[in-house]
Order: structure tokens, then C-alpha cells, then sequence
């Protein structure tokens, strides 16, 4: 019952931000780019909560907790840096294709292709059902110890309350929340760490879990330090310096923030951002130094807030938990209704009645991948990590100015998705490192090296 009556009154919040702070979409222009007019440090709040996803809050905790230092390291510093070397590329898409709404959109625009509008759309939204999924995956499974109900009832639930506010206002019901939300998320984090602190023996047992549960990951260098480098960082580092990229949810904000608050936006956006992994590794450095056996390592920050600090704590942790989830959600569902504008000319209310639809279908997709058996929060975020990469190298030397031609650019895309991604899908199912490095840098440096090849072939043709 608590559980129950927790989302009921998170829900109701959401629905009240959404209504009071904004009005019901009714151009395409105010639902997909909020009619380009959204300040800096709104932006950076709304940046930093959709990139505050189901990763930043488990992963953090799990990689400290069972890969001390080396783990912590190879999730967070991708993480930051990423937002960091976007910016030079949002304002200069910005700047070549100031009426833009999709990243889509300007592609299909420099190449005239068909071709090549399909292959991002298809990348694009799958990576939105995929994030989607691995929201609804983490969500659900702390949601059903909580509540005693099934799991894929509260994979329902979840988006269902996503879609209440998100279908109202389209971005502006997304950013709105995702202001609350971060808020909800950075306050709730300060509380788990300061109670964790008190009640562990301080930073003493931070100092005695760097080297994860185990004690064996204490340096970036050593041994072990080496096999989580091939085993995690490299594909995570891939798929996150990847991920604004290949993410519709922030070109969507780049075409949505006013054009001079682009940089500072994004720059702030990752500060903010840094703050909750930290609060999270603490959690999992506190959770091995003090000795505690997690019966699932991908779930050990919520064992250790449920079995060592006091029970009322629940309450901010479930508030930041479904705050993190659903404000990638939200914004995964505003990103793949954006691209509904690339395949049809409707205006108005035709084109937002669109939107809504495919919502609806997103949502429907990714509850079906997220009761999956034995799908990980881990194995799924690895994977669409390297999804995203598949596009990182033809959309950079496209803003770049690199001639390339609309088949180079096709062919690069399609190897990355049918050689790099299946390799790198296997190594991680069957858990065999070289094949994970491998298939991620496979994805990355095939859509690039092909496209180049293709593009020079077809001008010497």
C-alpha cells in the first residue's frame, strides 16, 4: 500500500507542475521545441535530469560496490565529459539549421536521402524504446519490492504517469518536471549520503570500500583495474561520449533552448549532473566498507537504504528513484514524437495527435522489452550505449563539413548496426570482454571508416 500511495501522489505532482507552469500544446512548434524560447539555467536543470537515468542511479552503486575506484571512475567520468565536448557541435547545428527539430531532420536536409532519414529514425527511436525500457526495467523491480505487486504492473504504472503530463504540453511539460524532478533528486541524494555517513562510521568506511566489496579494485592500473577498463569503461566510455549523439532528447533540447544559452546550458547541465553518480558511489563505497552482503549487486543502494537506515527514508529514495526514471521517460517519449515531423506535414493539431500515438507505442514496446526474463539494468544500458554510437562518427564529420555522399553515409550507418552491434550484443550476453571492446569499437569506427570509403568510391565513380 505505501508503495502504491507514494506513485499516486508523485503522479499527482507531476499532473499539478505540468498544469500550472504550463498550457496545452497546440502548434507543433510549442510541443516539440517549446517555440525555441527556454532560458539557461531551466535548460541545464532539464539536461541534467534526462541524463539523471536508471544508470546514474543503480550503476553507480552497483560498479562502486563491486568494482570500487575503477568502476566509480569508468561510469562517471564519460558521463560528464560527454555534455561537455557536445556543445561546440549543438551550436553549430544550431547555426546551419536554425528551424530544425530532429537531428533527422538536418541530416536529411545536407543529404537529400531517404536512405539516410530512415537509418537515423530507425537509430533514434530505437535508442528511445531502449532507454525507455531500462527505466521502466529499474523502476519496476524496486517499485515490486516495495509494493508486493507484480512487476510488470508497476512497469504500467510508471508509464502511465509518464504519459499523463508528457502528452499535455509535449517539451514544456517535460522540462517543468524535469526542474522539479532534479530538485527532488539532488535534496533526496544530500539526505542518503549524510544518514549513510552518520550511521556507517563516516568517511572511514568510504575509505575501507573503495576497493569494492571484494577489497581487489583499488587502482585504474592494476590488474583488476586493467579488466574493468576492457570489461566496462572502453564500451561504456564509447557509449557515453556516443550518447548525445545518437540521443534525439538532446538535439531536441539544442533546437529548443534559445541559441545564446546553448553552451552554458549544457556546460552547468554536467556539473548537475555529476553530483548524483558521486552520491550514489558513495552509497555503494559505504555498502562495501561497512561489509554489506547485497543480495542484488544492481539493486545494492536500495538493500542497503532499506536494511541499514531508517525506514522513513524510503520516501525521499522512491521520490528520487521514479524523479531519475521518469525524467528520461519523459523526455524519450517528447524525442521520438519529435520524429514524427520528419515522415509527415501535418501542422498543429494533426501533428500532435501524431505525437501522442506514438507515445502511446513507445511505451507499449518497451514494457514488453523491460519483462523480458533475466534482462539486466546493466546489459540493456551497455547495449543501447553502443546503439548510440553507430551514428557518432557520419553525424560529427557531417557537422564538420566532411563531403561525404548519402550512400557512404547509409553504408557506414548499416555495418555499424549489422557487424559492430551483433559482436558486441553476443560479448555481452555471454559476458566475454574482448568481444564487448571489440563489437563497441567496431560500431564506432566502422560507420565512420565505411562512410568515408563508400563517399570516396561514389565521387571517383
Amino acid at each position: 500500500m505505501f508503495g502504491i500511495i507514494v506513485l499516486a501522489a508523485y503522479a499527482l505532482l507531476m499532473i499539478g507542475v505540468t498544469l500550472i507552469f504550463t498550457r496545452r500544446a497546440t502548434s507543433a512548434e510549442s510541443f516539440h521545441v517549446a517555440d525555441r524560447r527556454i532560458g539557461a539555467t531551466v535548460a541545464a536543470m532539464s539536461i541534467a535530469a534526462t541524463w539523471i537515468w536508471a544508470p546514474s542511479l543503480f550503476t553507480s552503486s552497483e560498479m562502486a560496490y563491486t568494482r570500487g575506484v575503477p568502476g566509480m571512475f569508468w561510469f562517471l567520468v564519460p558521463n560528464v565529459l560527454c555534455l561537455i565536448i557536445f556543445i561546440p557541435f549543438a551550436k553549430k547545428i544550431r547555426r546551419q539549421y536554425p528551424e530544425g527539430i530532429t537531428l533527422t531532420g538536418y541530416m536529411a536536409e545536407r543529404y537529400r536521402s531517404p536512405k539516410v532519414k530512415g537509418v537515423y529514425s530507425f537509430q533514434l527511436g530505437a535508442l528511445a524504446v531502449l532507454s525507455t525500457a531500462v527505466q521502466l526495467l529499474a523502476g519496476g523491480k524496486t517499485l515490486a519490492l516495495l509494493t508486493g505487486l507484480p512487476f510488470w504492473s508497476m512497469t504500467l504504472a510508471l508509464a502511465a504517469i509518464a504519459y499523463s503530463y508528457a502528452r499535455f504540453s509535449g517539451i514544456k511539460a517535460s522540462v517543468a518536471t524535469d526542474v522539479v524532478q532534479l530538485g527532488i533528486i539532488l535534496l533526496s541524494g544530500a539526505l542518503l549520503v549524510t544518514l549513510g555517513l552518520r550511521l556507517t562510521g563516516g568517511l572511514e568506511t568510504v575509505q575501507a570500500g573503495l576497493g569494492s566489496i571484494s577489497g581487489e579494485y583499488t587502482s585504474l592500473i592494476s590488474v583488476s583495474g586493467v579488466e574493468v577498463l576492457l570489461s566496462f569503461g572502453l564500451p561504456t566510455a564509447v557509449g557515453l561520449i556516443s550518447g548525445p549523439f545518437g540521443d534525439q532528447c538532446f538535439w531536441q533540447r539544442t533546437f529548443s533552448i534559445r541559441e545564446d544559452r546553448i553552451g552554458r546550458s549544457f556546460f552547468a547541465a554536467a556539473l548537475l549532473f555529476a553530483l548524483v553518480p558521486i552520491a550514489m558511489g558513495t552509497v555503494g563505497f559505504l555498502a562495501a566498507g561497512s561489509g554489506f552482503q547485497a543480495v542484488d549487486p544492481g539493486m545494492v543502494n536500495f538493500e542497503f537504504v532499506m536494511s541499514l537506515l531508517p525506514a522513513w527514508v524510503l520516501v525521499p529514495f522512491l521520490f528520487m528513484v521514479i524523479s531519475g526514471l521518469l525524467s528520461t521517460v519523459d523526455s524519450n517519449l517528447c524525442a521520438a514524437a519529435s520524429l514524427t515531423t520528419d515522415w509527415m506535414t501535418g501542422e498543429g493539431a494533426d501533428n500532435i495527435r501524431a505525437s501522442r500515438r506514438v507515445m502511446l507505442a513507445l511505451l507499449l514496446v518497451s514494457i514488453l522489452i523491460a519483462n523480458i526474463p533475466g534482462l539486466t539494468v546493466t546489459h540493456l544500458f551497455l547495449f543501447y550505449g553502443t546503439l548510440r554510437a553507430s551514428t557518432l562518427l557520419p553525424t560529427v564529420m557531417t557537422l564538420l563539413g566532411k563531403k561525404l555522399s548519402a550512400g557512404g553515409v547509409f553504408a557506414g550507418v548499416i555495418t555499424a548496426l549489422c557487424v559492430g552491434l551483433p559482436i558486441f550484443a553476443y560479448g555481452n550476453i555471454a559476458g566475454i570482454p574482448a568481444l564487448k571492446t571489440a563489437g563497441s569499437l567496431t560500431t564506432v569506427l566502422s560507420s565512420g571508416v565505411v562512410a568515408v570509403i563508400a563517399s570516396r568510391k561514389a565521387v571517383s565513380t
